[in-house]
């Protein structure tokens, strides 16, 4: 009720501020690794064709993302399974 409250009254609530903070965040990281939208696009199919032989996915919950820390470039992969496949 409080949180409906303080949106009505226009107060901006702390998890919209840390949702903007962080896509700041993805955009100096995918610009400071050089890296295009379309290669990380690229790069999240390829990821997807390859563990799909192994194991079921959800495509549509997949995340790929960089992070930056200390002057390294980190892939990040968030691969949601749905369950594994058998071996032929």
């Amino acid at each position: 009720m409080l949180d409906f409250l303080s949106r009505f009254f226009g107060r901006e609530s702390s998890s919209s501020k840390n949702v903007a903070k962080e896509r700041l965040r993805l955009v100096l990281v995918h610009d400071r690794a050089n890296v295009s939208p379309d290669l990380l696009t690229a790069l999240k199919n390829d990821l997807i064709n390859v563990i799909s032989n192994y194991m079921e996915i959800d495509e549509k919950a997949l995340e790929v993302s960089l992070d930056s820390s200390d002057n390294q470039v980190a892939l990040i992969a968030n691969i949601p399974v749905k369950k594994m496949k058998r071996a032929n």
